[in-house]
């Protein structure tokens, strides 16, 4: 289905049991779609646990734009998203779910969402060669468990434990997180399972 938002049309694609009890919305970073293979894995293995899965194409993307816009108008966005979502799956646990760029929104939008959980995935500490520019404190103030799945070959960086829930750091992979998608997979399911059994 499509909505209209405050930054253009959003794509959600929703499956899953109608009695779910868990909720999980997977979105994807500023160059990438819902189906790469990180956000795939997860998807597995939330569907494996009976959750309800929406993935959410943001505007920016629809639109084949590469660059979010303004983080505000970003973040409101993918709040009416998740209102509308939230309209046909009200009261399961929702766990947000990004990659990249995503993650960084899930992370900020997490509270106001009402999300019992935040899973990060490639999260981009900082831009690439300026680790003096560190995004850490998105992760710090999401309000609630964020759990983070990076490569440690990541130019964007890898967030410190102290500064999440779990911090999973992934032998040979890079920031696409494609070279065996099932560890990540595998490093988010025991979390999944933690937040279905809220």
């Amino acid at each position: 289905m499509r909505i209209e938002t405050v930054a253009g049309t959003a794509e959600i694609a929703l499956e899953g049991p109608e009695d779910a009890r868990l909720l999980v919305l997977l979105t994807h970073g500023s160059n990438g779609t819902v189906d790469a293979p990180d956000l795939t894995a997860v998807r597995e293995a939330a569907l494996a646990l009976d959750a309800a899965v929406a993935r959410i194409t943001q505007p920016f993307r629809l639109a084949g734009r590469r660059a979010p816009g303004s983080p505000a108008k970003q973040d409101a966005a993918w709040l009416e998203a998740v209102a509308e979502v939230r309209a046909r799956v009200p009261s399961a646990p929702l766990v947000q779910c990004g990659r990249s760029n995503g993650a960084r929104v899930a992370c900020r939008t997490a509270a106001e969402a009402g999300a019992v959980g935040v899973l990060a995935l490639a999260f981009p500490l900082h831009p690439p060669g300026k680790p003096e520019k560190s995004r850490a404190g998105e992760l710090r103030e999401a309000g609630v468990p964020v759990v983070v799945v990076n490569g440690d070959r990541d130019p964007f960086g890898v967030p410190d434990p102290v500064d999440a829930a779990e911090v999973v750091v992934l032998a040979g992979e890079r920031h696409d997180l494609n070279r065996d998608p099932a560890r990540v997979g595998a490093a988010v399911a025991p979390w999944l399972r933690r937040w279905r059994s809220r």
